[in-house]
């Protein structure tokens, strides 16, 4: 018979380890961690073990009725309910712990409470990245490599090391040779599995400018199967058969999976008719896998273009406002340029300051270097609405501008980690160009390098107003359109203010000074 306590008496819990809630109902350890972090179940208290309970330091404990909520959740999984639809039905216990000692009544256990425990305490972290069993690998959608497991290299990829340069690893030109087996048929059915893929998410158009430098048989798949194959767009996870040859003779059947985030595609391949739920209940938590992936994000030398902005005469605003007014101001002005970085695909940069540094890499559908252009030239425009903003606010007449540099490259991308965050830093040179060409640009203009400029399609270069201001007779500046300059003809080196920008004196660039749209 079940207790149940009048008003006037303490609750009387009884406590089951998490030990014997993994024998009862045979769940695993990652899929338990889930059910916590879902709140299906109370955090446990963890306490010492009895004697005789095992060489466990410690066990995680909880309320007696979570056998029958695991039950609960397993019959509903077999009539077809998703987790987040299960966490509705049966209610969710995230905020619920399980009482203090004093209130408790412990089955089997014995000594102190030493504490609670969720996703990262004594039943060990939910499944991550690094605990996938089966072949699993990230691509960007240039469906260039950017991660991956020992399984995924040995059995799919099939390389030593992976190469080095962001056009080098584009899944569609590996090896795929190795112990897995290297035939005609394996690779054309990655091939084709790859296309399935893309087409959930990229035009026929973007698809074929992916493939277009690579032999004429990968064009001509893509040609014959985006115009087959019936693939649902829209969906965060797709699943796709996959047979493959293998070195014997014989073929593995494969479940793939995919799923779509911003930065590209997860693809898992789990064998036929095994089904790991705790791998299921993980790629449901979309935030946590992109944090592990991106932690685990191969450093790759890659072409980009490189954008960093600064506020002028940032020391002396910040002099002029109240503290709480300047930190207004800077976060108004990050808000305001985010959703612009965001239309043009750029990614944020380490950079110390009140300044902007951000990526823009290669893409399917678009040119990456005009992006950076186009970029820039809204920011310009969206600075100078928080400046009247600004004066009409603090009625004073000080100008705000964002003085931005430009330039483009092939550099090594790699990730800091700290305890909370990730963060995208590149290796070279031209990041630093960038950075010189910000510091010397003024009043907000915008400075690019030649480089930059040149490798723009003629349309897109039609569509920029650039050139350099020359000093003519009686000292009169008039604008040379579509012209460079080296730097170190339009300053005076000598001056110490300038000292920063000598090491990029012969550099030619030229000012940006309008983007017109198409």
């Amino acid at each position: 018979m079940a207790y149940s306590p009048s008003s006037n008496e303490a609750k009387l819990i009884i406590l089951i380890s998490s030990k014997e809630i993994l024998a009862i109902t045979g769940v695993s350890r990652a899929t338990l961690n889930n059910y916590i972090a879902l709140g299906i179940l109370s955090k446990p208290v963890v306490r010492q073990p009895d004697a005789g309970a095992g060489d466990s330091p410690a066990l995680g404990y909880f309320p007696d009725d979570s056998l029958g909520r695991i039950e609960q959740v397993r019959q509903l999984k077999t009539q077809g309910f998703s987790m987040a639809e299960i966490v509705l039905k049966i209610g969710a216990r995230q905020d619920h712990e399980v009482s203090e000692p004093g209130d408790v009544e412990a089955q089997s256990v014995a000594g102190p409470r030493l504490g609670h425990a969720g996703m990262d305490g004594i039943l060990q972290a939910v499944l991550t990245i690094d605990d996938i069993e089966h072949p699993a690998y990230m691509v960007n959608y240039n469906f260039q490599l950017t991660w991956f497991n020992e399984p995924a290299r040995r059995h799919i990829l099939g390389f030593d090391t992976p190469p080095a340069s962001s056009e080098s690893r584009n899944v569609f030109l590996l090896p795929l040779s190795s112990s897995a087996g290297d035939s005609a048929a394996r690779r054309k059915e990655l091939r084709s599995m790859y296309i399935l893929l893309a087409k959930a998410r990229l035009s026929k158009a973007s698809m074929l400018g992916i493939v277009k430098k690579m032999d004429g048989d990968i064009s001509a798949m893509v040609d014959e199967l985006y115009e087959k194959a019936d693939q649902p767009t829209g969906q965060l996870v797709v699943e796709l058969p996959c047979a493959l040859d293998d070195q014997l003779g014989g073929v593995e059947s494969w479940k793939v999976y995919g799923i779509y985030f911003r930065e590209g595609i997860l693809i898992i391949h789990t064998p036929v008719g095994e089904v790991d739920q705790s791998l299921l209940d993980f790629i449901a938590h979309r935030d946590v896998v992109v944090r592990n992936l991106l932690r685990r994000q191969l450093p790759v030398l890659t072409p980009l273009s490189v954008l960093l902005a600064d506020l002028q005469g940032s020391v002396n605003i910040c002099a002029e406002l109240p503290p709480d007014e300047y930190f207004q101001l800077i976060n108004e002005i990050w808000t305001a340029m985010g959703s612009i970085f965001r239309r043009y695909y750029g990614t944020c940069g380490k950079h110390v300051g009140d300044g902007m540094l951000y990526y823009f890499f290669p893409l399917p559908d678009s040119n990456y270097i005009f992006n950076a252009v186009a970029c820039a030239h809204e920011l310009k425009q969206e600075m100078r609405k928080i400046s009247k903003s600004w004066q009409l606010r603090k009625n004073w007449l000080n100008e705000l501008y964002l003085n931005i540099g430009l330039h483009e490259g092939t550099e090594w991308l790699g990730t800091f980690q700290s305890a909370n965050n990730v963060e995208f830093a590149v290796l070279g040179d031209t990041i630093n160009h960038a950075a010189r060409l910000s510091d010397f640009a003024r009043s907000g203009s915008i400075w690019a390098t030649k480089s930059l400029v040149s490798k723009l399609s003629t349309g897109e270069r039609a569509r920029i107003e650039f050139g350099i201001s020359r000093r003519g007779d009686g000292d009169r500046e008039h604008f040379v359109a579509s012209s460079y300059s080296q730097l170190g003809t339009l300053i005076d080196l000598s001056s110490e203010r300038h000292e920063k920008l000598r090491e990029i004196s012969s550099l030619p660039v030229t000012e940006i000074r309008e983007v017109r749209s198409a």
